[in-house]
């Protein structure tokens, strides 16, 4: 049994039950692994014949297929990012590694310390966070350290050594950034005080210790021990500058998390905030690389499952999000703001995923002026399954007026951007009446048997204007002129912006959001622009020199109106009066009819 045999038996045994699904190849290597609500249904796709290059490739390598049905989509989506983790698959996607990031820890230990790690160790620690930014993590132990001075230290502080006076105070003492209680001149209870307060207000729950310190402030006062009230007043101000700085909105908001997105094609950017109390506490921007054409929704989808699980967000029972996503978390509300202060922070979202998108790309730009270029033109040579990038390609574009005054436009691009010194007009010679399939022809003709003769560089790709009509003339000419397989030529359909490849009567249907369509469709505008340019000169030039532009009180408006409704002088002399008043009024049709009805003007 061959691999497209199995494949085929396999499917028909693939039950209709939400789970998730694997794909193996030939060496028995998991290259895939996705979940879905309907197996049955989804794996089937992947194996219909209007896909992209990029879902072909992979389906090419499948030799065997697993799937596991669980009872919910939940657990699918759970277990898909778990296997995901643990396969590392090649064409699924992988978010940054976790471990890169640093974590705020309070250590399990009498006296706990914090400090900054990037290893997370089962020892009964907490940790806070990730932090996407050292420098985010590190401003906010100093602040704390600030606040609440407690040790850094690693002495091992057992109770015996310090009854004993094992150890003597240091430096960090001495200029008052330590209680020291190495020597006891700090209580545990005291100290773990300071420790709760820290959790709270790495937590986001600063209402709380400002609350406490405000309370200590005034019994200070009240006793008038007014230098202790002053210090706990610095703190105070540290504490709620610090808060103010990360408010966006009204306390009376819940906590929620809040993701947002912006699509660049073939790169996906996230940002993620994590909002308690009104302040925003953590944020983070990240960048997804799509592989198999995957959805907003899957994609999004991915990111919100993957950065709750690495930011341990699990009190979280709220998500700001865009867009309505196909999926489901326990206990968890997805909200879609319409408008308020949940719109405002999700706008904020939204506009930290379009900066960091721009300066993403401005950086790659600096390091390497012609990567954005290089990354646009591999995409094209991908999607369009090309042989070679596309670096020079030419657009044909053909118009007429009722077969009168016949033009067609070239436009030429050049790595993806227009290179307007190779925009050419052409002025059909050898086609008489309204045929498009016949001037297409005549101009492929012209162009490329003028670039064989000069020995000029031939384009990489030729797209034509039109459907599968047009592309068949140009592919005849391509024939004709010993090309036809040496430069690789497309059409484009415009209603639907259907892309069409010579022999399949299949269009391509590019994601809207695709680079590669963005580029065909602006060459193919381009063409559009500088052919109508080109044919509205033209056929003003014949018609400034008809015999309209000889009657007397008769304008350029007026005559173009009359060309345009009755297409030619013939039929302007023969209208009848009623006919010329519907459209250019009595007053203006009385002097054409009467122009025309003298002898002379025979």
């Amino acid at each position: 049994m061959n691999n497209s045999d199995k494949i085929k038996s396999i499917l028909k045994t693939i039950p209709t039950d939400p789970g998730v699904y694997r794909y193996y190849d030939e060496k028995g290597e998991i290259i895939y692994v996705g979940k879905a609500k309907n197996l049955k249904r989804r794996v089937s796709s992947y194996f219909n014949k209007q896909q992209s290059g990029k879902v072909k490739v992979l389906v090419s390598r499948i030799a065997d297929i697993k799937f596991i049905v669980v009872d919910n989509e939940m657990e699918a989506l759970l277990l898909e990012n778990n296997m995901i983790k643990q396969y590392k698959p090649r064409y699924n996607i992988m978010l940054k590694d976790d471990k890169t990031y640093p974590w705020i820890c309070v250590k399990n230990e009498r006296f706990p310390r914090v400090y900054l790690t990037r290893k997370k160790v089962n020892d009964g620690s907490i940790y806070f966070g990730p932090y996407p930014s050292v420098m985010t993590a590190r401003t906010l132990l100093e602040m704390l350290r600030q606040l609440y001075p407690i040790r850094n230290c690693k002495l091992i502080l057992k109770e015996e050594n310090i009854n004993n006076g094992h150890y003597r105070p240091c430096l960090e003492y001495h200029i008052g950034n330590c209680k020291a209680p190495c020597d006891g001149s700090i209580s545990e209870d005291d100290y773990r005080e300071m420790i709760q307060n820290i959790k709270r207000v790495i937590k986001g729950n600063i209402h709380e210790v400002l609350k406490d310190m405000k309370a200590q402030m005034m019994d200070h006062a009240s006793r008038l021990e007014f230098e202790q009230a002053q210090v706990i007043k610095d703190k105070y101000d540290i504490l709620e500058n610090y808060h103010a700085k990360s408010v966006v909105c009204s306390n009376s908001l819940f906590d929620m998390e809040v993701f947002s997105y912006e699509d660049a094609g073939n790169s996906f950017y996230v940002n993620y905030m994590k909002i308690v109390e009104g302040a925003i506490i953590q944020s983070h921007s990240f960048e997804l690389k799509r592989k198999l054409d995957e959805s907003v929704e899957e994609l999004l989808s991915m990111a919100i499952v993957e950065i709750r699980q690495m930011m341990e967000s699990h009190n979280i029972k709220e998500i700001i999000v865009p867009t309505e996503l196909d999926i489901k978390l326990e206990g968890v509300k997805f909200t879609i703001p319409q408008r308020g202060e949940k719109l405002d922070i999700l706008e904020l979202s939204q506009r930290n995923a379009k900066q960091y998108r721009l300066d993403t790309e401005k950086l790659r730009t600096l390091v390497d002026p012609e990567r954005h270029t290089k990354r646009i033109l591999n995409q094209m040579k991908d999607d369009l399954n090309l042989p070679v990038l596309p670096e020079v390609i030419e657009c044909f574009d053909n118009s007429n007026f009722q077969g009168d005054y016949a033009v067609a436009a070239m436009t030429q691009f050049v790595n993806a951007k227009p290179n307007k010194s190779g925009y050419r007009h052409f002025n059909i010679k050898t086609v008489e009446g309204p045929n498009d399939f016949a001037s297409m022809e005549e101009i492929i003709y012209r162009r490329y048997k003028r670039l064989i003769d000069e020995e000029q560089r031939l384009p990489d790709l030729i797209v034509v204007d039109g459907g599968k009509g047009q592309l068949s003339s140009a592919v005849k000419i391509l024939q004709q002129l010993g090309l036809f397989g040496k430069i690789s030529i497309i059409g484009i359909a415009e209603k639907l912006e259907e892309i069409y490849f010579p022999g399949d009567s299949i269009p391509l249907y590019i994601d809207k959001r695709s680079e590669t369509l963005k580029v065909i469709q602006h060459i193919r505008d381009e063409a559009h622009r500088f052919g109508i340019t080109h044919h509205r000169k033209k056929f003003e030039k014949g018609f400034i020199h008809s015999e309209l532009n000889d009657i007397k009180g008769i304008g350029k408006q007026t005559a173009e109106k009359l060309m345009l409704e009755l297409k030619s002088v013939k039929n302007i002399k023969e209208a009848s009066l009623e006919t010329l008043e519907k459209i250019v009024g009595k007053a203006k049709a009385k002097i054409v009819k009467e122009y025309f009805d003298k002898p002379s003007a025979e």
